[in-house]
């Protein structure tokens, strides 16, 4: 009886550790296919989703007129920098021109650029035109400028032409006289655009109508 006993409980024994062995297995299982889960939850949670913003543009336009290579003189040698002149303008009566000098070409435009938009004029514009004949001067350069009718287009070169068209001016007639340097001829046109008198200015000093000074 007892050799019967002992051959029954071993046989119990084998039996619940096999359920036992079962049931381990079945809830490593179960982790396993639990892990991956998980990790493609977190996955998802750290993925971004990427907008793509358009920046909205800026009404200025810059453009370089020239640069030139500098070279000053100091103790022990010579110090070489760059000098760019840009001009700036909106295209809507509003320009103006920048000069800066620095040790590196972008540095200079940048500077040259920030400059400009400090030294910003209004153009009293006239139907696409200037409102009456002027001559601008700087230093040794003098320009000289007349207004044109529809579909004469910017009859000018170089500074002068970039000036007019950032001032937003489509019909004109120009000429350059004295000096060649770009910057003489961009700041004499700056001056002429800033003596400008607009019609309506004159028509009140004169104590008439738009109507009546233009007929």
């Amino acid at each position: 009886m007892d050799l019967e006993n002992k051959d029954e409980l071993t046989a119990e024994e084998t039996s619940t550790v096999e359920t036992e062995a079962v049931e381990a297995s079945a809830q490593e299982e179960a982790a396993a296919e639990e892990k991956p889960a998980r990790g493609r939850k977190g996955r998802g949670r750290k993925q971004k989703i990427e907008t793509s913003e358009e920046k909205p543009q800026s009404e200025w336009t810059e453009r370089v007129v020239q640069i030139s290579r500098v070279t000053k003189v100091v103790k022990g040698g010579k110090k070489l920098s760059f000098r760019a002149i840009v001009i700036v303008g909106n295209q809507k009566g509003q320009v103006g021109v920048g000069c800066a000098k620095a040790s590196e070409v972008i540095i200079a435009i940048q500077k040259a650029i920030a400059d400009g938009r400090k030294n910003l004029i209004t153009v009293p514009i006239f139907k696409t035109t200037i409102p009456h004949p002027i001559t601008g001067k700087s230093g040794a350069g003098a320009v000289m400028l007349r207004p044109a009718s529809e579909g004469t287009g910017i009859i000018a070169g170089g500074a002068v032409r970039s000036v007019l068209e950032l001032a937003g001016i489509g019909n004109i007639l120009s000429k350059s006289l004295g000096s060649k340097s770009p910057l003489n001829a961009a700041n004499a046109t700056m001056d002429a655009l800033k003596r400008l008198t607009p019609f309506a200015d004159v028509a009140k000093k004169r104590g008439l109508t738009m109507a009546e000074l233009l007929n």
